[in-house]
């Protein structure tokens, strides 16, 4: 699965929030200044890349994502751990934890949540 663009990635957002969406619809949720014919672009080129589709109603279409947030966020998380943190789930945690974009309180949450998916 390729990585997407920023514009890509936010109107992929729009449309796992919307389900459905005809390009007017996702117009209305991106912050202002789109124009049609560009945000129809992206959505026909996530179309081109496997990452939506679309059902036709005469000359419109709406489109659908193919591809869930879960698994498009599962090798995002993959990607980056690859590439920036050697791997390694311990070095990308321990990384947030320096720069304290996590508290001990959250880490212990994870924690808990690990120990109890060993328990099951």
């Amino acid at each position: 699965m390729e990585r997407l663009t920023n514009k890509e990635e936010e109107i992929m957002h729009v449309l796992w929030q919307l389900e459905r969406g005809f390009v007017k619809e996702i117009i209305a949720v991106l912050p202002n200044g789109n124009h049609y014919n560009t945000i129809s672009t992206i959505v026909r080129n996530l179309e081109e890349k496997g990452f939506v589709a679309h059902k036709a109603f005469g000359k419109t279409h709406q489109y659908y994502p193919r591809v869930s947030k879960e698994q498009y966020s599962k090798q995002f998380m993959q990607t980056a751990t690859q590439r920036y943190f050697d791997n390694s789930y311990k070095n990308m945690v321990s990384f947030f934890a320096k720069e304290e974009k996590i508290s001990a309180k959250e880490l212990r949450e994870i924690l808990a949540i690990i120990e109890q998916k060993q328990d099951s």
